[in-house]
């Protein structure tokens, strides 16, 4: 990945040229020198990084301590004042398949949150510079012209490709840009600010395990709740008051969860996005008689594509190094001078 910014620069504060300019449009500055960074130092979009870049959020992710603080704290006051009672009067399973549940939540809870979703490489400074060229032909600096788009096929459909201004490029098929992290996510889902990251290619099946495992856990907190208060009738006012909090949190989140889980598996089921089923992508509401182009007309290869294919690396790799490199290119609108690119370029390690 390589990005790049623009500067405007007057003509006159170049260096005078040699006689003989180059055949090329741009020069590059010499910058052998420069210490090599990480590409996580750098990376133009809107996330945070964590541990040396192994671990990236949204940095709109607010949410997410109030999401992980409700777990903890329904599964603390099970755990506290429920399990007790239930394994004295019932079995000691029921701890055991709460705390398995549990962890298993906060597991791919984390996972969710901490995986690069599919953010796709920004345009190199080349393809940048060509775009910037092509803009207009008119002078006027502060046209556009109107969304480029590009047809592929796809099973026998016609897919359009959209042109994405802010990364350079065509977004591939089922890609789209997030406009809280400010990047193209392959197999964009949606934003999730509970989790506080993106759900895309490579967090999608975290992030369906997680609303699957979530909702087990919230039914069984609930189920054993609902034992514990049938069961203790003469308890002291404090305990009483425990459990109805208990269950009154729990009966809130265990449809709301379950509807969730719910969608999510009809998606899965489908082979389609949530972003999709938002614009009515293949359901025919424009009056087109569209179909799904992605789906294989079978459930059982729809969940083993979305939920067990190899997951791709990830673009902001932590071993990867860039170092910064400039380029003086010439603008397309001649009364404006050069611009000068700015982008980070990978080191290539030397073969042994």
């Amino acid at each position: 990945m390589k990005s790049r910014e623009y500067q405007q620069i007057d003509p006159k504060a170049l260096p005078t040229p040699t006689q003989s300019p180059p055949s090329h449009q741009h020069q590059a500055v010499g910058d052998d020198g420069r210490t090599p960074r990480r590409k996580w130092e750098v990376f133009p979009g809107k996330n945070r990084f964590f541990c040396d870049g192994r671990i990236m959020m949204a940095r709109q992710s607010g949410v997410f301590p109030l999401t992980l603080g409700l777990i903890l704290v329904t599964s603390g006051l099970f755990f506290i004042f429920d399990c007790p009672f239930l394994v004295k009067h019932l079995t000691s399973c029921i701890p055991a398949i709460g705390g398995v549940l549990f962890v298993f939540v906060l597991i791919t809870l984390l996972q969710t949150s901490f995986t690069d979703p599919g953010i796709l490489p920004r345009a190199t400074p080349e393809e940048a510079a060509d775009i910037e060229r092509q803009i207009d032909d008119t002078g006027n600096a502060s046209y556009r012209p109107p969304p480029r788009t590009k047809e592929v096929l796809i099973n026998q459909q016609v897919i359009k490709l959209k042109y994405c201004f802010t990364c350079k490029m065509f977004r591939p098929p089922r890609t789209s840009h997030c406009s809280l992290c400010d990047n193209c996510v392959e197999r964009f889902d949606h934003h999730c600010p509970w989790v506080g990251n993106c759900v895309g290619k490579r967090n999608y099946r975290f992030f369906y395990t997680f609303i699957v495992s979530l909702s087990f856990l919230t039914a069984f907190i609930f189920g054993c709740v609902t034992t514990h208060l049938a069961l203790r009738l003469f308890s002291t006012i404090r305990s009483v008051n425990t459990v109805v909090l208990e269950l009154a949190i729990c009966f809130f989140s265990v449809w709301s969860i379950l509807g969730l889980s719910g969608f999510h598996t009809y998606l899965v089921a489908s082979n389609l996005t949530t972003n999709e089923d938002i614009k009515g992508s293949w359901s025919g509401k424009s009056g087109e008689a569209v179909t799904n182009p992605y789906s294989h007309k079978n459930i059982f290869i729809n969940c083993c594509s979305v939920l067990c294919v190899p997951m791709p690396p990830r673009s902001v790799s932590k071993a990867s190094k860039i170092v910064e490199q400039t380029l003086f290119v010439l603008n397309p609108h001649q009364d404006a001078g050069f611009v000068k690119v700015v982008f980070f370029e990978e080191v290539k390690k030397n073969p042994l």
